[in-house]
């Protein structure tokens, strides 16, 4: 080695000493103030559970609408279902089995891309259609099918002496209908009819994948916000398991109740 290299070595390796010592105290203090700057995760949890809870109750006012609409349509659908004439029930029969066999998420999709986002009014006025309207019209018509299918079986179970007694005593379909068989249908439907609203309450959240700004979606917010950080994956879901929990679980022990009160052999 030259007197030259030697020299260059000399004066060079202080120079990259010193720059390696900068270097780590740089990282060093980037790091510290990074941790001190981010919270915990429970912490951020605690910060974006009002935002969450926001979206949470567009999930529940979602759900009455969407079991409020299949309620009355799938009455009037399992009616059509028992109807004497084929032109109506046939029909009926074919729209209960097409939403009941249909997977949620098409007919999700497909009640998107059919509704238009607005609507003319006769008077030339535009109303816009929210994408929560339209998921809360695309849960409510498998809900509907299902309820149509309900009705149905609870009508069927109805003993056929009771038809014949109130034939007997000159009672019109109708009348029988309303006054001896529905009373007795409405006992048996009403479990079954908890246990689809709990269900469609659980499926809600597929709104998301919709854009609906419900608990889903505003959770996978808070935690792009929060910065994606992994630590923050089980806390920020672990707590939209349990507010559907929290919700749902009564429903299931009244409905359990409900049952052993109503039940056919009572």
């Amino acid at each position: 080695m030259t007197a030259y290299s030697v020299t260059r070595l000399t004066w060079r390796a202080p120079a990259l000493a010193a720059g390696l010592c900068v270097a780590a105290t740089v990282a060093a203090m980037a790091q510290q103030s990074g941790g001190e700057a981010r919270p915990s995760a429970v912490a951020t949890l605690v910060t974006w559970i009002p935002f969450i809870m926001e979206g949470f109750v567009l999930n529940l006012v979602m759900s009455v609408l969407a079991m409020a609409i299949a309620t009355v349509t799938g009455v009037i659908l399992g009616f059509m279902q028992i109807s004497p004439r084929g032109i109506v029930r046939v029909p009926a029969k074919l729209i209960t089995h097409l939403f009941r066999n249909s997977p949620w998420l098409v007919i999700l999709f497909a009640i998107m891309f059919l509704i238009p986002f607005q609507i003319r009014l006769p008077g030339g006025d535009t109303v816009m259609v929210p994408d929560w309207v339209k998921a809360t019209i695309g849960f409510a018509l498998p809900v509907m099918a299902n309820i149509s299918e309900i009705l149905r079986g609870a009508v069927a179970s109805i003993p056929s002496g009771q038809w014949e007694s109130a034939e007997s005593l000159a009672f019109t379909r109708i009348q029988t209908l309303r006054h001896v068989i529905l009373p007795q249908c409405i006992r048996r439907m009403m479990p079954p009819w908890m246990n689809w609203y709990a269900l469609l309450t659980l499926m809600t959240p597929m709104a998301a994948i919709l854009g609906v700004n419900e608990a889903l979606g505003n959770t996978q917010a808070a935690m792009e916000a929060a910065g994606a950080r992994p630590e923050l994956l089980i806390p920020f879901y672990l707590f939209l398991m349990t507010i559907f929990f929290v919700f749902i679980y009564p429903i299931s022990l009244y409905t359990r109740r409900l049952e052993r009160r109503f039940s056919t052999g009572s």
